[in-house]
């Protein structure tokens, strides 16, 4: 399917220093697609500054390649490890520069979101968070043998997708007085 046929596309990213993760959706009539999805490899480049410009740079030719609306990331979660936390926010800021010079909104999701998103549970293990995307998204088994870190930033384009698709929820009063006490502009 050429990019012009979807109403919106979306680009998830699982941030991280050794590999990086991305997933790439389509919306057409209210029902999302799986465009693209990949990893970057950065265990190649020996200094943490080369990793982080090789992210920002493929990010950049995922942007411009794909025209996302949108950018869905995972958050870094908390850990144990200062050193390993601060290197992966890096990466993520990074990511996040490169869609914030094409002005793309970006939104933040936490793992446990994510998985709860997709599997209904926010414990899922990688491998059924990928495996409820194949089905959800009817990708054949084959076209995801690669690695999990690709399907985790699948995993937040189309948790962003479910996120932006809910409708809103609109408090009913609980009566006539408490109508008019939070529409006051609508009574006379």
């Amino acid at each position: 399917m050429e990019l012009k046929a979807f109403d919106r596309i979306i680009i998830g990213i699982d941030p991280g220093t050794n590999v990086l993760g991305y997933g790439i959706i389509g919306v057409r009539a209210q029902k999302p697609y799986m465009i693209a999805l990949g990893v970057v490899k950065l265990n190649k480049f020996e200094s943490h500054y080369l990793r982080l410009r090789r992210i920002y740079e493929r990010v950049q030719e995922l942007v411009e390649q794909y025209l996302p609306d949108e950018m869905a990331i995972e958050a870094p979660f908390f850990g144990k490890n200062v050193q390993s936390m601060l290197k992966l926010g890096r990466a993520q800021g990074v990511a996040m520069a490169a869609a914030l010079t094409r002005d793309i909104p970006i939104v933040e999701y936490e793992p446990r979101k994510i998985k709860m998103a997709i599997t209904g549970s926010g414990a899922a293990s990688k491998e059924q968070v990928r495996e409820m995307l194949r089905r959800i998204l009817s990708i054949p088994e084959q076209q995801l043998d690669i690695e999990l870190d690709a399907t985790d930033g699948l995993a937040a384009a189309l948790c962003h997708y479910y996120e932006m698709s809910r409708p809103v929820q609109i408090s009913s009063p609980k009566s006539w007085k408490d109508f008019i006490a939070k529409n006051p502009d609508r009574v006379k």
